[in-house]
């Protein structure tokens, strides 16, 4: 074994932890198209059931187009109170990750691993990010005249980071993220002993 292994893995790990999902951005900094074209030249890369690639993706960052795919997003299922993000918080950059019904019509995982390899390339450029899957999706696929040989399977929503977002320890049980008086989000986790099974 690689005598550095370890702090390699720790190096990693900071950055997972910086990728956590944020839903409050700075629309005052907008994202470029560049941003987001090196972002997907990530996900191009990683590994595909079969080999078959059937990921597309559709691209966002221009005002107008991000508006009408915001308002296709649900936010936050557990902040209840919570409508989404206020004008000013709003992301400014999508990827809708698309399947291409042409090359595969199954498709297990390769959209959550790409989409969290865009994640995780954003935060390593300091650019935030959620991944989201509850999306009007008949509305979308209209308004963008999107053809019916493609299925969205996630939106990715991102922007510069206008929250702050924790990791908290996850207590009792409950897993719902929450925001405190100061509205930072927290994001309880399991203990790592509690998931690894000794059998």
């Amino acid at each position: 074994m690689h005598h550095n292994t370890y702090a390699e893995v720790l190096m990693m790990r900071e950055l997972v932890t910086r990728s956590r999902s944020y839903r409050r951005f700075r629309e005052d900094r907008p994202l470029g198209r560049e941003v987001l074209t090196a972002l997907i030249d990530l996900a191009r890369l990683t590994p595909s059931g079969a080999n078959k690639q059937p990921l597309k993706y559709i691209l966002s960052c221009e005002p107008e187009k991000n508006a009408l795919i915001c308002g296709c997003l649900t936010w936050a299922a557990y902040l209840t109170e919570w409508p989404g993000p206020a004008a000013g918080e709003r992301p400014t950059g999508h990827i809708l990750i698309l399947g291409d019904d042409d090359i595969a019509t199954t498709i297990a995982c390769d959209h959550g691993i790409a989409a969290q390899t865009i994640l995780l390339g954003a935060a390593e450029i300091g650019v935030a990010g959620c991944i989201i899957g509850t999306v009007d999706r008949e509305r979308l696929m209209a308004e963008l005249a999107i053809p019916p040989r493609y299925r969205i399977l996630l939106a990715v929503a991102l922007g510069y980071p206008g929250e702050t977002v924790v990791i908290d320890e996850m207590k009792g049980g409950d897993y719902k993220y929450w925001r405190d008086e100061k509205s930072i989000h927290h994001v309880p986790k399991r203990r790592l002993g509690d998931i690894i099974l000794d059998l």
